[in-house]
């Protein structure tokens, strides 16, 4: 029996994938759990035109996603760290800094998308990593100084 997958099924195949399968497995688990429905020319042609549809929003997502990183890496930011005695930091700076300037000057970032292996705490210029898209990571320049 021919089936067309709903949705990502292991061992089988792909979403939109048309595979061949024993009845049995079809009528007591792939159909039941609505995980793909029976193969006919007619959901063979709308599951290949939700794929096109995906993968223009995709593309879309992605241009998005190229223009942030055009705008991240023009840009560089200052942030101040306070220092004490013999500098010696009081703090830190942290990604969450980072993403709370960036928020104030206008640009909208994931939690996740700005990643410091460690706190920042010394003085001096750094290139941040920023992942904007799972194929997209802008550099940002940032500028430590003392407050």
């Amino acid at each position: 029996m021919e089936v067309v997958l709903l949705k990502e099924v292991e061992r089988l195949g792909q979403e939109g994938a048309v595979v061949r399968v024993s009845p049995g497995f079809a009528r007591n688990y792939l159909l039941p759990r609505a995980l793909a429905v029976p193969a006919s020319p007619e959901r063979v042609r709308q599951m290949e035109e939700i794929k096109r549809q995906r993968a223009r929003k995709l593309m879309r997502v992605k241009m998005q996603a190229e223009n942030l990183k055009r705008r991240l890496e023009g840009r560089s930011l200052t942030l101040k760290l306070s220092l004490g005695e013999a500098d010696k930091p009081f703090g830190a700076i942290t990604s969450h800094d980072v993403i709370e300037t960036l928020k104030r000057e206008g640009i909208e970032l994931e939690k996740t998308a700005v990643h410091l292996d460690e706190p920042i705490k010394t003085l001096g210029i750094y290139d941040i990593p920023v992942r904007v898209h799972p194929e997209v990571t802008a550099t940002l320049k940032l500028w430590v100084v003392k407050a």
